[in-house]
């Protein structure tokens, strides 16, 4: 059975690129632009894993995130964000990883392969006793540089 993996970004072109690459890996995609359709979503359809902005319309990740941690406090959440130090708000907030934009793609899915394959109980302790296995990975600054200077260099 395919996991679900929900998807909420308010730029559409990072809700499409990561719906397209999820699904080549094999993955349902459900997406959503801000943290109210998210809350509707999960409602709705099982979802396995969130991926998460924190700059989000109407409802903003942060309290998205404390909502759903409510409900399903076991839902592996990893917090996308072009936001920098944000990574101990992330960690204390209860998401298991936090990466920063622009996405080192094949991380990310080496992380989402990680969360999803977690044995339900090594989840469950980890959450009872909040020990750590956050995941990190800072942005990729001489990547994020080389894309600004092809972007915005003047012939």
């Amino acid at each position: 059975m395919k996991k679900t993996i929900l998807v909420v970004d308010d730029e559409s072109s990072i809700r499409d690129a990561l719906s397209k690459v999820l699904h080549a890996e094999g993955y349902e995609v459900v997406s959503a632009e801000n943290g109210q359709e998210a809350i509707e979503e999960f409602g709705e359809k099982k979802i396995d894993l969130l991926l998460l902005d924190l700059g989000l319309p109407v409802k903003d990740g942060w309290r998205t995130l404390e909502w759903l941690a409510q409900v399903n406090p076991l839902l592996p959440v990893i917090i996308i964000t072009g936001r920098f130090e944000q990574r101990e708000l992330a960690e204390q907030a209860g998401a298991d990883a936090l990466m920063e934009k622009p996405l080192n793609v094949l991380r990310l899915l080496q992380t989402i392969r990680e969360l999803i394959h977690e044995p339900m109980e090594r989840r469950a302790e980890r959450a009872k006793n909040r020990t750590s296995g956050f995941r990190y990975v800072s942005c990729d600054h001489e990547l994020f540089r080389k894309m600004l200077n092809a972007r915005f260099t003047t012939p």
